[in-house]
């Protein structure tokens, strides 16, 4: 009976390798390791070969007689590498035209990554020979079948939209392919009482004034991150957040006890370029890190509610509203586009935003 042979290939660092496994076998072994560059992987269980300038084929008459060979996964992804490179430039030019069009990094990425997911889906097809019907079996035959959220059907919808009329010069008729509706579901929030558990159970300044400030001041996590010292008006009270998301900008007004919490942190920990600086002094504090805080800090104040770190900031505009604070005021601190006009903000004077008490300031 033959020894079976397994032949796949796998990405590491950047660079392709053969993986190779079969049972002990003395002669395999050697005949294996005869192979330029061959090297065992205990983590793989397997031995993994460059793939680089070695053709699949040299690798099967190098073992031939040895075993039973099974290679169909190693066809597989070689036919998936092919694609992705023969997609590669149409990707590449659909990202420098988003890059053109000044949309942010986040939504670039997710654009190119729905449109490479889709013509990924149609790899035996040209993409000049994709039309409304692929779309639509997309949709119904992965999406749907697979039950994709709501968000990214729609996102891949606009994908593939925007990418066809500007990198391919025509029209997807979207319209035909029935989109989801949003479905309205309630975020999460904290009582105040569940807030002032959590901030006050964090030891570590640092940590403390950043959960505090996503509070205090409605803020995203990105715009806490980017955020740096000379944002910060301490005579107007106020909080100058730059190119949030849809690249706006906007004020959101800071109480005295916010002003003076910062001011600590800043005597203490003398930041650099950002306020909340990563290791090194000179990039942003890292995201991962701070929901690792946050995290910590649910779990020591015993919480068991399902709540992100947005939910601070959802706890925010709650807590707003249920103080009285014009629906309007709140919009425009927490950076929404209007209901009607997805584009166009208009910004409350300082007088207005002077009339706004965080509820931060009442704990």
């Amino acid at each position: 009976m033959k020894l079976s042979i397994s032949l796949d290939i796998i990405r590491q660092e950047k660079q392709y390798y053969y993986l190779l496994k079969h049972p002990y076998d003395q002669k395999i072994f050697f005949r294996i390791r005869e192979i330029d560059s061959s090297r065992w992987d205990r983590t793989m269980s397997g031995w993994l070969i460059p793939a680089s300038g070695k053709p699949i084929e040299s690798i099967m008459a190098w073992l031939e007689g040895y075993g039973e060979i099974h290679a169909e996964a190693a066809y597989k992804k070689i036919a998936e590498i092919k694609a992705e490179r023969r997609l590669q430039p149409h990707l590449d030019r659909f990202a420098e035209y988003l890059g053109r069009l000044r949309y942010s990094m986040n939504t670039t990425k997710t654009y190119v990554e729905a449109i490479r997911h889709f013509l990924k889906y149609f790899a035996e097809k040209q993409i000049e020979e994709i039309d409304n019907e692929d779309v639509i079996t997309f949709n119904n035959e992965h999406i749907l079948k697979n039950n994709y959220s709501e968000s990214y059907q729609n996102q891949v919808t606009s994908a593939i939209k925007l990418f066809f009329m500007a990198i391919e010069g025509r029209q997807i008729k979207i319209d035909e392919l029935e989109r989801p509706r949003r479905s309205r579901t309630l975020p999460e929030v904290l009582s105040k009482e569940e807030v002032k558990r959590l901030l006050s159970g964090i030891l570590n300044i640092k940590h403390k004034t950043m959960l505090s400030l996503v509070y205090s001041c409605g803020l995203r996590a990105g715009e806490l991150l980017r955020m740096e010292p000379k944002h910060i008006d301490y005579d107007r009270g106020i909080i100058s957040i730059r190119q949030s998301k849809g690249r706006k900008d906007r004020i959101v007004p800071m109480g005295v006890k916010t002003a003076e919490m910062i001011k600590a942190y800043i005597d203490l920990y003398k930041p650099r370029k950002f306020l909340f600086d990563g290791q090194n002094g000179d990039s942003e504090y890292s995201y991962r890190s701070l929901q690792q805080v946050y995290r910590a800090a649910v779990k020591k104040a015993g919480i068991s509610k399902d709540v992100s770190l947005h939910t601070l900031r959802h706890s925010y505009a709650t807590h707003l509203l249920e103080g009285g604070t014009n629906l309007r005021y709140i919009q425009e601190i927490l950076g929404h586009s209007s209901s009607k006009t997805t584009q166009i903000y208009t910004h409350v004077s300082k007088h207005s935003l002077g009339a706004v008490k965080s509820p931060f300031e009442d704990l």
